[in-house]
């Protein structure tokens, strides 16, 4: 199924099809009509309301141009094989609903799919997915969940989906406070404390070091003095910053092991320091160059951005100088077709600064900012002045403990070892659905309670849901040794069977809508409503107890609802144990 189109592309392939036969050389060439899935589900299966969009182009009443739709889409020869009826609805909607035996016949391809019926969108083109991004020395904290999940996830749909991705951890190991961290480091570190926690310690020196700066004008003047050494690259001082760098990637590191996050790239700012003189020669060919106060700018103030500090009044270089070289490199060496950078709300002035300057410097590349809300705690966003900043390894300890409390009440008969395995899949599980089921715009309240949900829209909620399902097949194998669910149809018979097949076959939609939009969201709404449906089928219907044939079809359909929970889960870069 490499090649296939999701139902509403199908279908509205269809309407097209019908729109220029209905109403010859009159349909502009820009238009494509649109077919989508209805809100409600007693109103049909799909939804084409083109014809309101028409109604000045044609110069028709919308329900004349729907009537023309569908007459043409009734005849013997146009009817599509997938739709059983047609209906027009109120002012000109035409409501679609599709063929039982279609849809099992669709499920049983997505079945032996292994993108379960996804197209290949994304395939021969290459997208860079800029994410996580910590800063050294700093010890990662729960500000820091949302860019690492949101961008594995799309990390993940963009390779589902056919694309080539490149994974870059743009790590922040430049800059200022490194001239403070070094000083500090002779003089404050406790060595025993480094070797404990490395990057906890590295921070406290910094805090140190900075404070001191505060009080003693000749410390920053230390501090600066050993940076410009750094920058000019002595021996000591580049050793130390090496060794703040392995320190800090050794706990990073630990972390995306327990979130099961893997980067293609590791390129911190520092990679590209060679390359920041010729962003200015460059821009200075362009003829965007400019002086402004002893700085080196681009002035934006056309675009009402003001104006992009290049290299500042002391000479150094800043993020925007960084990034751009980022650019450059990026797209000599892998020539993206996109640039996905998912940070916090606050770099947006930032991000829209420099996009702007790669458009003037004919960077055909397309950049996207994809970024996300705070995320805060009920009594208030994190702050480091407030006391309430969490650390992300705490964190995730807190996760796996409340998850195992909840396998131990569930499942006491596991040994304690897959207990630990579950509730380390079920809390990292529910730490990330927390996040990635909300509009990613949106300011996040976090709350254990939602989060760890059996009965709401959490993680362990789907897989529990997941588990349940395979629970029933292992009960149907011991029971039924001799069924065999490989020439088993799915057959959609009922209402409730027909929507649930109707809801694993819109998988597809889901994952390229999530990939498309950048809102892994969208997918993890989808799985929600799957679970939904499967849990009022469950209730309906008798699995075990109903006749042969029937038995092995309902078997099999729940199968597929499973493989696709799991699938989609793991999209979302959450795991679906077998049992809770």
């Amino acid at each position: 199924m490499k090649n296939t189109k999701t139902l509403g592309e199908e279908l509205s392939l269809y309407v097209q099809a019908a729109l220029h036969d209905a109403f010859p050389e009159m349909i502009p060439n820009d238009f494509e009509a649109t077919v989508v899935k209805t809100a409600d589900s007693r109103n049909g299966d799909y939804q084409c309301n083109d014809a309101m969009a028409l109604s000045k182009i044609l110069r028709k009443a919308p329900r004349e141009i729907a009537n023309a739709i569908v007459e043409t889409l009734e005849k013997p020869d146009r009817k599509p094989e997938m739709v059983s009826s047609l209906e027009i609805a109120g002012p000109g909607f035409i409501n679609f609903r599709l063929n039982s035996e279609w849809i099992a016949d669709r499920l049983l391809a997505i079945e032996d799919d292994a993108f379960r019926g996804v197209p290949q969108v994304g395939a021969e083109k290459t997208v860079v997915i800029d994410y996580s991004s910590p800063n050294v020395a700093k010890p990662m904290h729960i500000g820091h969940i949302r860019s690492t999940v949101i961008g594995n996830a799309l990390d993940r749909l963009h390779r589902f989906c056919g694309f080539r991705v490149l994974s870059d951890n743009h790590l922040g190991d430049w800059g200022t406070q490194f001239g403070l961290i070094i000083l500090g480091y002779r003089h404050f570190v406790d060595q025993k404390a480094l070797e404990a926690s490395p990057v906890q310690e590295l921070e406290r020196v910094y805090v140190e070091s900075y404070q001191k700066s505060k009080e003693d004008e000749s410390w920053l003047d230390q501090a600066r003095k050993e940076l410009v050494k750094l920058q000019q690259g002595d021996e000591e001082n580049l050793a130390l910053w090496k060794k703040f760098v392995a320190l800090s990637m050794g706990e990073f590191d630990k972390i995306y092991e327990r979130l099961d996050v893997r980067f293609d790239l590791t390129r911190g700012e520092s990679f590209y320091n060679e390359d920041l003189p010729g962003v200015l020669t460059r821009l200075d060919e362009a003829g965007l160059l400019v002086e402004s106060d002893g700085a080196m700018v681009v002035d934006l103030e056309a675009e009402k951005l003001g104006v992009c500090i290049v290299r500042k009044t002391d000479g150094g270089f800043n993020y925007a100088t960084t990034d751009l070289a980022t650019v450059f490199s990026r797209v000599r060496e892998f020539e993206p077709e996109t640039i996905l950078y998912v940070t916090d709300e606050r770099q947006q002035r930032h991000f829209r600064q420099f996009f702007t300057v790669c458009e003037k410097l004919g960077e055909g590349v397309n950049l996207e900012h994809v970024w996300f809300g705070l995320m805060r705690l009920p009594e208030g966003t994190f702050s480091t002045r407030q006391g309430n900043v969490i650390k992300l390894e705490v964190l995730l300890d807190e996760a796996e403990r409340r998850a195992l409390e909840i396998v131990q009440s569930s499942s006491p008969d596991l040994p304690e070892a897959q207990q630990r395995d579950v509730a380390r899949a079920v809390g990292i599980g529910a730490l990330k659905y927390a996040d990635l089921s909300q509009n990613p715009q949106s300011l996040v309240t976090f709350t254990w309670d939602k989060a760890m949900a059996l009965d709401g829209n959490s993680a362990p909620y789907l897989q529990y849901a997941h588990a349940r399902i395979r629970s029933v097949l292992d009960k149907h194998a011991a029971q039924f040794p001799d069924d065999t669910l490989e020439g088993a149809i799915p057959v959609c018979t009922l209402d409730l069977e027909k929507g649930l097949g109707l809801k694993v076959a819109q998988f597809p939609e889901a994952v390229l809508g999530a990939t498309k939009h950048y809102r892994p969201n969208y997918l993890a709404d989808y799985l929600y409503e799957l679970a939904q449906q499967y849990s009022t089928y469950h209730q309906s219907v008798p699995f075990l107890k109903s006749e042969d044939g029937v038995r092995e079809s309902r078997m099999r359909l729940i199968r597929m609802v499973a493989d696709t929970l799991k699938t989609g889960l793991g999209l979302l870069g959450i795991e679906a144990p077998e049992r809770i």
